[in-house]
């Protein structure tokens, strides 16, 4: 790779930095792609030091984090500093970082970096201190915004056995059930497919779309949603070309003989498709953010304070994200 992948340091008091350490130390034995983390030396070989991990660390510019690579972890220092002790998120946690994320994402536009990959937060932690956003999805839209135009950001979880978009993100049931339209539907659609065609490499883009009620309605009997949104959103993508089916009761779309039949399902909520997700693959599944001008990856678990520290954290989803985003920044071709 000729740029580095930005990592961003996450929930400091989480696994976040734990992950990042054990995935460098295994950058030869897995061939991983140049990344560097955006954050705090000074903290990181705090948290060195307490996993008892011998890690070189080096301050560097994303310009020379390829360089750097081999014989150190790089560090881009975002000026904000971390003190957070494992489990414990403290007064700064919140600023390092969403610094963390900006300065990251700040990186990829200006083309220092390749892509993005963002370890766990702590949305809570974040609110306390004035966080606005649901979640990082909705938080990288904004920093993608240009012209006064916010992009919409859609979720696809992806492991190499199901690639899931919820259509809905992180809303409540209620408040889901309330937003989804046609509209939201179609766009989605699109996104997916054009994301998939050209980060993915998918030729024509097959979608399984699920119905919202159990046995997608039953024709009615169990809800008119299939009948009055998510089926004259399927036409409508239809006459659009799109090599689209359903609504499909969300109960049998997940079994091998049915993933088989398609490149991604589109489900109407956020639990019809990260429930499937990460039920197959919950070490190795990858949060990916389609529809935004960069590419951004991440594992696909929380902060997970209760072992943060310790050396249990499993890197295994960090680095099956670190792989599928320089994988993508490959692919990558002109929208």
């Amino acid at each position: 790779m000729v740029k580095p992948l930005a990592l961003t340091l996450g929930e400091p008091a989480g696994i976040g930095p734990d992950i990042a350490i054990a995935a460098w130390l295994r950058r030869d034995e897995l061939r991983l792609p140049a990344f560097y983390l955006a954050g705090d030396r000074d903290f990181l070989a705090r948290r060195a030091a307490l996993l008892g991990l011998d890690v070189e660390l080096k301050d560097v510019r994303a310009e020379d984090a390829v360089a750097a690579f081999p014989q150190a972890l790089p560090v881009v220092s975002t000026g904000h500093a971390a003190t957070a002790a494992p489990g414990r998120p403290d007064h700064n946690s919140a600023g390092a970082a969403i610094g963390s994320i900006r300065h990251a994402v700040s990186d990829v536009i200006a083309g220092r970096a390749a892509a993005v990959v963002t370890n766990p937060i702590a949305k809570s932690v974040l609110y306390r201190a004035g966080f606005r956003h649901p979640g990082h999805t909705e938080f990288l839209a904004e920093l993608a915004a240009r012209d006064g135009k916010t992009p919409q950001p859609v979720m696809l979880l992806w492991s190499p056995a199901l690639a899931a978009v919820p259509v809905t993100i992180h809303l409540s049931l209620r408040e889901a059930i309330a937003q989804l339209s046609s509209e939201l539907i179609v766009n989605t659609a699109r996104i997916v497919v054009a994301d998939l065609k050209a980060r993915f490499a998918v030729a024509r883009p097959r979608l399984a779309i699920s119905g919202l009620n159990p046995h997608a309605g039953e024709d009615g009997s169990l809800g008119i949603e299939e009948q009055t949104i998510i089926a004259p959103a399927i036409e409508m993508l239809r006459r659009e070309g799109f090599d689209v089916k359903g609504p499909l009761p969300a109960d049998t779309m997940f079994h091998e003989a049915a993933r088989k039949t398609y490149d991604c399902a589109v489900c109407m909520v956020h639990d019809q498709a990260l429930i499937p997700a990460k039920t197959l693959a919950f070490e190795d599944a990858v949060n990916v953010t389609l529809g935004l001008p960069f590419i951004r990856t991440s594992p696909d678990h929380g902060t997970a304070f209760d072992i943060a520290g310790t050396g249990r954290a499993n890197p295994s989803s960090l680095i099956a994200a670190l792989r599928l985003a320089a994988r993508m920044a490959a692919t990558a071709q002109p929208a």
